[in-house]
């Protein structure tokens, strides 16, 4: 229907020198388009941060008196963040670690958060890849899973040590057979 005629992946490889569906959640049409609303170079966005906060995917900062009053995001007619909306709703399903993530996310802060945070997460890795040149390898949920288990494990070792206490390991019991 409104499917390009060509090859996609290659011709956005040729152009870019960098490829984009490498990156889970991104594919061939997803990279075409985000190109084409947001460039090839980059070069106006200084930084990751600055590409996510034109993207209304960064947290706002509305502060008044030194009290901090809200943090939510802006609301946005982007195509591009719609798109990336749309790519993390869709990576949520997946057994990346962007989807681990996604899900860790929903099940703590809810859906709606979820999906803007991993919006915003490949959104950087879009800027990171066409900027820099930086190629992406998925490591994985288990790995990512695994990851945020030992920096959870490591956060409790050093809060019972500043109250003055040991966390030690609980020994495995042996499984009962029921017969």
């Amino acid at each position: 229907m409104n499917a390009p005629d060509f090859e996609v992946r290659s011709a956005l490889y040729r152009v870019l020198g960098v490829d984009l569906t490498q990156i889970h959640g991104i594919g061939p049409s997803l990279a075409l388009k985000l190109v084409g609303e947001c460039g090839t170079g980059l070069a106006a966005w200084p930084s990751s941060k600055h590409i996510t906060s034109w993207l209304c995917l960064a947290p706002g900062n509305k502060i008044s008196g030194g009290k901090l009053l809200s943090s939510k995001t802006r609301r946005s007619s982007s195509r591009a963040a719609a798109l990336l909306r749309l790519a993390a709703t869709t990576i949520g399903r997946t057994d990346t670690a962007l989807g681990a993530f996604y899900r860790r996310l929903s099940a703590r802060a809810g859906k709606a958060k979820a999906v803007t945070a991993t919006a915003r997460k490949l959104a950087v890795l879009f800027y990171n890849a066409l900027r820099h040149g930086m190629a992406y390898h998925d490591p994985g949920a288990t790995q990512y899973e695994e990851r945020y288990r030992s920096r959870v494990i490591g956060n409790l070792q050093r809060r019972a040590k500043a109250f003055g206490f040991v966390l030690q390991e609980l020994p495995e019991e042996p499984e009962m057979a029921v017969s």
